[in-house]
C-alpha cells in the first residue's frame, strides 16, 4: 500500500508498505479488522504472519487480521545504512556491545559515528521520516483502506508504544487498543536514559529470578543448577563467567571444534533468553553450564543456543534508526562511557548493554529542522473505550513499573498484571480470556483485576 514519505507533503514522494491480511473465518459474524504490529522496533509483521495464525480461533473467526512491516523495516522500504550486506554483517559481527575497556570504548564510538553517517548516506530521505508518529499515520491510512470506522489494535513491546501514539493522535478513531509488555511513553520520548535505566533494572531483577528458580528446581530441571546450591552460589558462578569473558573469550570444547564466546555475546544471550521462560530460560541454563565446563563443554550446544538468538543486521539497523528518530539523547557519543558507568551502579550487567545499543543516536543525522512530527505528549487517552494493558510481573524488557507509569500517563487505561508472569509476553488462560472479551465485546475487567498462570519456569 502506498503512503506518503513525508506527511507534511501528502502529494509528494511515496513509499510502499508490505501488508498481509487474513480474512475472518466466520464472515457472517465478522466484527471488522484486527490490526497487529510487531515490536523491536525492527520486527517484521509479515514474517510473524508467515509463522502461522496470529490469534486464537475466536479472534480469527470474528476479525480479518492485518499485519504489516512498518516503514523502514523488512519489505517496507527497509532502512539502509551500509553499501552492501557484507559490510553490514562485518560491522555488527565485530562490534563489542557493551565495550569493556578504553580501546573498545573508542572503537564503539568510532563505529557509532560510522553507522550514523552510513544511514545518512544510504538511507536517503527515509531517515528523516521514521518516527512512530509517521507509523501511526500509516496505520490510520490502513484503517481507512479496509473501511473500518474505528481501529481495533493489538500490539506488544514497542508496538504497544505505537498503539499509545495512535490513541493520542486519533482518539475519535479508536474502537479498542489492547497493549501488552507496555512501554512508558513519557520516558521513552523525553528521558530515554531513564527509560533505559528502568528497563535494565527490570532485566537485572529477572536475572535474579532466573537464578533463584534455577536453584530451587535444581538438576535436571535447570542445567545450571547443582544439588544443594543456593541462588547466591549460582549468582557467584554466573558473575564469574561474566568477569572471565570481560577479559578474554571463554572457550568451550577442545581440538578443532572449539567455540569462543565473547562478553558481548554472553550479555546478549542473558538479555535475549530471559524473554522466554519456556524455551529461553532452559537455553540460558544450558549455555551457562557448558561455559562453566570450558574445555569439557559441548561446543555444538553453545553454537546452537547463540545462533537461535542472533539478531540480523537488518533488524539492528531498523532498531537503531527508529529508536534514534523517537528518542532523546545528548549529541556527544564521547559521553557514553560516563553514562554507562552511571547506569552500571544500579544495573551492572544490563545498564551498559541497553545503553550502548543507542550510541549512534548521539551522532544521528537529524533533519535540519529536527523532527517536527515527533510526539512527546500529552498521553491522556480520550478514546470511547479505555485501553486494556497487560504486563507480566517479571518482564525483562518492559518491567511492570513501565506499564504502571504508562497507565498513569494514559489516564483511563485499565492495567492487568500477571502476578506470577515471567518473560516478555503475557500468556495463560486468564490473559487470553481478557483479551477476547475486550477485543470482541469491548468488555473491560474490573479495576484491580490481576491474572495468574499457576506455574513457574523450570517446573514443567
Amino acid at each position: 500500500m502506498p503512503v506518503p514519505l513525508d506527511y507534511a507533503q501528502p502529494d509528494g514522494p511515496r513509499l510502499e508498505l508490505a501488508v498481509a491480511r487474513r480474512a475472518a473465518l466466520d464472515p457472517a459474524n465478522r466484527i471488522g479488522t484486527l490490526f497487529t504490529a510487531v515490536g523491536g522496533p525492527g520486527g517484521s509483521g509479515i514474517d510473524r504472519a508467515q509463522g502461522g495464525p496470529l490469534f486464537p480461533d475466536e479472534l480469527s473467526r470474528r476479525f480479518d487480521v492485518v499485519a504489516f512491516d512498518q516503514r523502514g523495516v523488512g519489505r517496507s522500504a527497509a532502512v539502509r545504512c551500509f553499501p552492501d550486506t557484507a559490510a553490514q554483517q562485518d560491522f555488527w559481527r565485530t562490534l563489542a556491545l557493551p565495550p569493556t575497556d578504553a580501546g573498545q570504548q573508542q572503537a564503539t564510538e568510532d563505529a557509532a559515528r560510522r553507522f550514523a553517517a552510513g544511514c545518512d548516506r544510504y538511507g536517503g530521505a527515509l531517515v528523516a521520516h521514521l518516527t512512530t508518529v509517521d507509523v501511526a499515520r500509516d496505520l490510520e491510512l490502513l484503517r481507512r483502506a479496509v473501511g473500518d470506522t474505528a481501529l481495533t489494535y493489538e500490539g506488544a513491546s514497542y508496538a504497544s508504544y505505537l498503539g499509545t501514539v495512535y490513541g493520542a493522535l486519533f482518539p475519535d478513531r479508536v474502537r479498542a487498543l489492547q497493549l501488552s509488555a507496555v512501554v512508558d511513553p513519557v520516558t521513552y520520548t523525553t528521558d530515554t536514559r531513564a527509560s533505559i535505566a528502568a528497563n535494565a533494572s527490570g532485566t537485572e531483577e529477572v536475572l535474579g529470578e532466573f537464578l533463584r528458580l534455577c536453584a530451587e528446581a535444581g538438576p535436571p530441571h535447570c542445567a545450571f543448577g547443582e544439588t544443594g546450591s543456593s541462588a547466591a552460589q549460582l549468582r557467584a558462578r554466573d558473575t564469574a563467567l561474566l568477569d572471565r569473558a570481560r577479559t578474554t573469550p571463554i572457550t568451550v570444547g577442545s581440538g578443532t571444534g572449539t567455540v569462543s564466546v565473547t562478553y558481548s555475546e554472553l550479555v546478549n544471550a542473558h538479555a535475549m533468553l530471559l524473554y522466554d521462560p519456556v524455551q529461553g530460560w532452559p537455553g540460558l541454563a544450558v549455555l551457562l553450564a557448558e561455559l562453566d565446563r570450558g574445555p569439557a563443554g559441548n561446543p555444538t550446544v553453545v553454537r546452537d543456543v547463540l545462533a537461535a538468538i542472533a539478531p540480523t543486521g537488518d533488524f539492528l539497523d531498523a532498531f537503531v534508526a527508529i529508536s534514534c528518530a523517537d528518542n532523546s539523547f545528548t549529541e556527544s557519543p564521547r559521553r557514553w562511557p560516563e553514562m554507562a558507568t552511571e547506569s552500571a551502579r544500579t544495573a551492572p550487567v544490563f545498564g551498559p548493554f541497553w545503553l550502548y545499543l543507542r550510541q549512534p543516536c548521539a551522532a544521528w543525522p537529524d533533519p535540519a529542522d529536527g523532527y517536527p512530527q515527533r510526539y512527546t505528549g500529552p498521553w491522556t487517552q480520550r478514546t470511547a473505550v479505555p485501553a486494556l494493558l497487560l504486563n507480566n510481573r517479571f518482564d525483562p524488557a518492559t518491567p511492570v513499573t513501565s506499564a504502571q507509569r504508562a497507565a498513569q500517563a494514559m489516564g483511563t487505561a485499565r492495567l492487568v498484571v500477571v502476578t506470577d508472569g515471567y518473560g516478555h509476553e503475557p500468556v495463560g488462560s486468564c490473559v487470553t480470556d481478557l483479551r477476547l472479551r475486550y477485543l470482541i465485546d469491548l468488555q473491560l475487567p474490573a479495576p484491580g483485576t490481576t491474572c495468574t498462570i499457576g506455574r513457574t519456569p523450570f517446573t514443567g
